[in-house]
């Protein structure tokens, strides 16, 4: 029953929040997430423990005339992962809102929560129906919170947002209920989709895959079904990116491993060289386009497409140690583009721009501010003994002993994403913290006391990791 609560307490916290005046909505949705982070720890340190599958589990009937039944667990180290990076999210968006409260709090704090209730439902959902309940339930929260926070377009760059990505399910469900219609007893369980995808024919898997594979590829984004997401990061306000950029992207990572993969084994070994083609080319192209950013939330955004497009080489490489190095950098990932967006929402906040050229010697000014851009910033293109260098290194070696005949143009071409990662990220903290200040950068003020906390556990967890990235690969070997 413990993994219940995970879901139940950001649920009951998010519609409390809704019905609550704004003035005390920020207190309820951080004892709400807080809450929600304790159980999801104790839940991490009880999968590594024997005999607490129990505890772990749930399972009853929900739609027993269809099969449908409400089964959530956290068997794998991957959901665990997932649901520790969402539960740590959350209450570090509202402890960084207390400087500056969003208009229409119990409207902010509420959505924010109920979007939690999606997320970490589609990473504990081991019924396909279920799982797909909560990948529509984790959009629509994020829907209006986009539509009401942000920039002047905001509402157009959120349609295109929406239409992308519930065309996507659609496909997804079309591929959902055909599978079902094929199980033996008419079941939605993860088990039975499993043997049933992998009995089907080679050619029916091939048509299933691209329905499922291009729902999950819009999520993640991969190239080229990303034009939705610089847009959308630019134009939401900053604490929505951090949930689309750390946690949404991680949904369709999270689909492709759990959901794609193994139920049509065939079709994904059939179309490994075209995706892999996909990945690579999003890299570079992602790459080159970051390079030539002056604005700092579309440079992260398209850095995000490049980090994406290597992961899904890596899940795709059919490499064991490419699925353990995916799993591992999308939990370093969403920290290190956490602390990104942080960074960006404080330069915001103080000089109200996003435009790289209006910045400019802040080190001089903000000594603490620049010391957590600069290692943030650096552990996001994998800096040796940071914690993105362990699974960025695992990814390029199971790119390079894929069961591909291009392999090694995978590898080199993939490759080409360093220098270029490096190129656009010295670049940018050139411009925001180096060189001459500005009248418009002479009054920046370093990290209040509430940033400082949180950019210095997201540094901390950066060296940790780095230093010692058992304390996540000790997870994913347990599964």
């Amino acid at each position: 029953m413990l993994i219940l609560l995970i879901i139940l307490i950001p649920l009951l916290g998010g519609l409390l929040t809704l019905a609550m005046p704004s003035s005390k909505a920020n207190i309820t949705g951080l004892l709400s997430s807080i809450a929600t982070l304790v159980i999801a720890i104790v839940a991490a340190y009880l999968f590594t423990q024997k005999n607490s599958a129990a505890l772990l589990t749930y399972d009853c009937n929900w739609i027993a005339s269809i099969g449908a039944r409400f089964t959530i667990d956290l068997g794998t180290g991957l959901s665990v992962l997932m649901v520790l990076l969402t539960a740590l999210a959350f209450p570090l968006i509202f402890i960084f809102l207390q400087n500056k409260r969003p208009e229409q709090g119990n409207l902010f704090y509420g959505l924010m929560l109920l979007a939690q209730v999606g997320l970490t439902g589609v990473f504990v959902a081991k019924d396909a129906l279920l799982f797909y309940g909560f990948w529509e339930i984790a959009l629509i929260p994020v829907y209006f919170l986009s539509s009401m926070y942000g920039g002047a377009n905001r509402i157009k760059v959120t349609f295109k947002f929406f239409v992308y990505t519930f065309a996507g399910s659609l496909l997804m469900l079309v591929s959902i209920l055909y599978i079902y219609q094929q199980t033996p007893t008419h079941s939605f369980a993860w088990g039975s989709f499993v043997e049933t995808g992998n009995n089907l024919s080679p050619m029916i898997q091939n048509w299933l895959f691209w329905l499922m594979f291009i729902a999950f590829a819009i999520k993640m984004p991969v190239f080229p079904f990303h034009t939705w997401q610089p847009d959308a990061y630019e134009q939401s306000a900053t604490p929505v990116t951090i949930v689309m950029s750390a946690l949404m992207v991680k949904m369709g990572l999270f689909a492709v491993i759990i959901w794609l993969v193994p139920v049509l084994a065939a079709g994904s070994l059939q179309w490994i060289n075209v995706v892999m083609v996909l990945s690579v080319c999003g890299i570079v192209y992602a790459s080159c386009l970051a390079m030539v950013q002056s604005n700092i939330k579309r440079l992260i955004a398209y850095s995000s497409i490049a980090h994406v497009g290597l992961m899904c080489a890596a899940i795709f490489s059919q490499h064991e140690l490419g699925t353990q190095g995916a799993i591992l950098q999308m939990f370093n990932h969403g920290i290190n583009i956490m602390g990104l967006w942080f960074l960006v929402a404080v330069i915001e906040n103080r000089l109200h721009t996003q435009d790289m050229n209006q910045m400019g010697g802040i080190a001089k000014v903000a000594p603490v501010f620049t010391i957590a851009l600069v290692l943030i910033s650096l552990a996001n293109i994998a800096l040796p003994l940071t914690n993105g260098f362990v699974g960025e290194f695992m990814m390029f070696n199971a790119v390079f002993n894929s069961a591909t005949p291009y392999r090694v143009v995978f590898t080199v071409v993939a490759g080409l994403g360093i220098i270029l990662a490096a190129v656009y990220t010295l670049t940018m903290i050139r411009k925001v913290a180096f060189g001459e200040l500005n009248a418009q950068t002479e009054g920046f003020k370093d990290l209040s006391h509430n940033e400082t906390f949180i950019l210095a556990l997201i540094m901390l967890l950066i060296l940790v990791l780095g230093f010692y990235p058992k304390l996540i690969t000790g997870l994913i070997a347990v599964s």
